[in-house]
């Protein structure tokens, strides 16, 4: 077992960590408020696993914060030639489960989260309804074909297609392909459907 830790993974445990220091919870009440193991997030948290898409999407529920929030945390607003954000150096997180990657385009300062996901051919990604409480959010298709699960309703959606979320629902993203899918996903800050 190697001793190296990812610096992206020891970002990530150490904003979770932060919220939960600055709610005053335990990891008891963590787990119980999101449904992951207390001995999941505390590995997560001491930077130990890289949580998956799925996880991920349980603790920013229970914390009533974007995915994106616990990726690219405390960013500063930058100014001048700091606003750009080079492709090479945008914050990228892989889910270690579904091979799932996340790019985040844009920065805390903007008032939209913009974000470029790959699918990769036979991933399915589930989000719990609460993930989606807090925000308004679009997904756009730019390449391959994305089935969207939206409660109970499916989306069939092809490069080029947007969907707006509707009220709060358990959503999962899934590619039925033999190919990539790739899409975009813009999320307006502090607004609810």
């Amino acid at each position: 077992m190697s001793n190296i830790v990812d610096p992206l993974v020891a970002r990530i445990g150490g904003r979770i960590r932060a919220e939960r220091d600055r709610r005053r919870w335990t990891l008891s009440a963590l787990a119980e408020e999101s449904g992951v193991s207390r001995a999941m997030i505390h590995r997560i948290e001491r930077g130990e696993s890289s949580p998956t898409a799925v996880v991920l999407g349980k603790l920013s529920a229970a914390f009533e914060l974007s995915v994106a929030t616990l990726l690219d945390p405390d960013e500063e607003p930058g100014t001048g030639a700091d606003r750009v954000r080079r492709a090479g150096t945008a914050s990228r997180w892989h889910d270690p489960e579904t091979g799932y990657e996340r790019r985040q385009l844009s920065g805390p300062g903007f008032p939209a989260e913009v974000a470029e996901v790959r699918l990769p051919a036979g991933a399915r990604v589930p989000y719990p309804a609460a993930a989606f409480a807090f925000h308004r959010q679009l997904i756009w298709v730019i390449e391959g074909r994305l089935t969207f699960h939206e409660g109970d309703t499916v989306h069939e959606l092809e490069a080029g297609d947007t969907v707006e979320l509707g009220p709060p629902s358990a959503c999962v993203f899934a590619n039925a392909t033999d190919t990539e899918c790739r899409y975009a996903v813009v999320l307006v800050r502090g607004e609810g459907p």
